[in-house]
């Protein structure tokens, strides 16, 4: 597994353009808002959570067609599924899955405090948006290993992956956003939706790695 996920993460920084392409459009979704909301920096201190976490999800959407597609191309998948069991397989997809949010996902995270400045959002709604985005981007990336997964087959699934995923990930995006504003806006609770978003971290990277394996398993047969 160390040396699968240290692969795919120097596969992952070699190319660099997945992560700056997700950057920049988390950028520009940040950017817009004002323009479309007004410059109300009040009104954009107590929606700026939210924005934060829709940039940060759609952006984490835009490599995930390539997970296993290029793998299934020049024919590394079908070495990887050559394990006997499919825990192995699971065990690889999740390998792949920490490779792809350490290196496409994450250096969203990071950007986030900053681009929340932009929008007024208070210095406890950027670190509770930064711990909520750090702790629940990965359920977004297990989820859609799934997607991946269905559609590597397919030349174009990019715009299938977004469709067939993002109602999945409607929870987690809910339970981000609460616990972000219960940090800012009494009397709502930080912990509870906190505790709730890491379960579903943990959730679907058990579910959705299974899922992903079966998949693949079932694509290769």
């Amino acid at each position: 597994m160390l040396a699968l996920y240290l692969r795919e993460a120097k596969l992952g920084i070699r190319s660099g353009s997945g992560a700056l392409t997700g950057v920049l459009f988390f950028l520009a979704v940040v950017a817009v808002i004002p323009f479309g909301v007004g410059p109300d920096l009040n009104f954009l201190a107590r929606i700026g959570p939210a924005i934060l976490w829709i940039g940060a999800l759609l952006a984490s959407l835009l490599g995930l067609e390539r997970l296993f597609q290029a793998d299934r191309e020049d024919g590394t998948l079908d070495l990887l599924l050559m394990a006997d069991s499919r825990h192995m397989v699971a065990l690889t997809v999740l390998s792949k899955c920490l490779a792809h949010w350490t290196t496409g996902v994450l250096p969203l995270v990071l950007i986030a405090p900053l681009l929340g400045l932009f929008m007024n959002v208070p210095l406890p709604g950027l670190a509770a948006a930064t711990l909520t985005l750090l702790v629940g981007t990965p359920a977004i990336t297990f989820i859609g290993a799934v997607g991946a997964a269905l559609t590597a087959a397919l030349p174009r699934g990019g715009l299938l992956v977004s469709v067939l995923i993002l109602p999945l990930t409607i929870p987690v995006l809910i339970f981000g956003v609460s616990a972000t504003r219960g940090a800012v806006a009494e009397p709502d609770p930080f912990l509870p939706p906190f505790l709730i978003l890491t379960a579903l971290t943990l959730f679907f990277a058990v579910i959705g790695c299974a899922a992903a394996a079966f998949a693949l398993r079932g694509a290769a047969e």
